[in-house]
């Protein structure tokens, strides 16, 4: 298990991060410049915080008050960066054993061609990283990160520098050969929810500095905390609410002229909440009857993408954005902009301004 809990001010940027992770994928999301480099700087040692202690299963690495503070390469993490950092001027084989120096010889001879062929790597080892695919180079970033067995592992955006027609295969393979080989803990740092939803197991949520919401990738979708949350995560559709009756599974919510229902979560309530509802979750329908949460609206605007149309209506008073797949979207009529909207209560969620 990891436990972090510290601090770190640079400038006039303070990091204020306390989190735990046990075994599998913790995707820390958020823009660029929120701390998230920052912090896996700090747990590998590559920073020092000013205040705080971060445990790795059990060992002190680091504790601003008892003054313990593990050197970088003795912390056992490893570390792959966007760029996979691969020495230009060493082969595959000397990339994977360059880590390994301190181990004899003929055994870092035996675990370098162990690795070379787990990763499928044989009959490149004499190659240099210019003379490999963008897949090659991965893998041999990763070999050697985990020949080192590491109890930690850092993935630092790795796939943000790639074209998006390679950058889900690379994704999908660099996760399938984590899986296989390594048993630890994973952080990932990503800009990109899909990313994040695609890889990882639980995702943290941070913006400037602070550490918003954690949980499995699930709930931080369905059940952003705050305002912020919702956004970082895609949410368009966000309305001013007001409350207007309580009932054991929904609530009754106004936005502006329009009165709906929501089901009703564990959070408690308050006067300063916002509603929420993602844009693939509306619907639209040209002819419907007996389904709860229907409204006239009025379309506004309708934009066209390659697999899906982009849809926004004003529904009492509401400007809200629909993303239906073309499959999917009905047919609208050049003359007539009035349609049905449906929005199903159970994906309407309540969250704080945190503005």
């Amino acid at each position: 298990m990891l436990e972090v809990s510290l601090k770190k001010t640079l400038g006039k940027f303070t990091l204020q991060s306390s989190f735990t992770a046990d075994k599998g994928v913790l995707g820390i999301l958020g823009a660029s410049g929120c701390g998230k480099s920052m912090t896996l700087k700090c747990i590998s040692g590559l920073q020092t915080p000013d205040s705080g202690s971060i445990r790795l299963n059990g060992t002190l690495l680091y504790d601003s008050e008892s003054k313990v503070n593990i050197p970088s390469r003795e912390r056992n993490i490893g570390y792959v960066f966007q760029n996979y950092a691969l020495f230009p001027h060493l082969t595959v084989k000397q990339n994977i054993a360059y880590g390994m120096k301190h181990f004899e010889k003929s055994l870092r001879a035996q675990k370098v061609t162990h690795m070379i062929e787990k990763m499928q790597l044989k009959g490149l080892e004499h190659h240099y990283p210019s003379q490999l695919s963008g897949g090659q180079q991965q893998r041999t970033a990763l070999a050697r990160t985990l020949i080192t067995e590491p109890d930690l592992l850092f993935l630092d955006e790795p796939f943000s520098a790639l074209d998006s027609h390679i950058k889900y295969l690379l994704e999908k393979e660099l996760m399938k050969i984590i899986k296989e080989n390594f048993n630890g803990i994973v952080l990932l740092v990503t800009h990109n929810i899909e990313e994040a939803y695609r890889i990882c197991d639980q995702i943290m949520i941070m913006d400037q500095g602070q550490n918003l919401q954690l949980g499995p990738k699930e709930d931080i979708i369905s059940k952003p905390i705050n305002l912020t949350t919702a956004r970082i995560t895609g949410c368009k559709n966000i309305l001013d609410v007001s409350i207007l009756e309580e009932h054991k599974d929904y609530l009754l919510l106004k936005s502006k002229n329009l009165i709906y229902k929501a089901t009703k979560h564990q959070i408690p309530l308050s006067d300063s909440m916002l509603a929420g509802i993602r844009a693939h979750h509306l619907r639209l329908y040209s002819d419907i009857s007996h389904k709860e949460n229907v409204f006239d609206c009025e379309i506004m605007d309708k934009i066209e993408g390659v697999f899906s149309t982009t849809i926004i209506v004003n529904c009492e008073g509401n400007v809200l954005q629909l993303d239906i797949a073309k499959a999917s979207c009905p047919h609208i009529s050049e003359s007539n902009n009035k349609i049905k909207l449906h929005i199903p209560m159970k994906h309407v969620f309540l969250m704080e301004n945190d503005v």
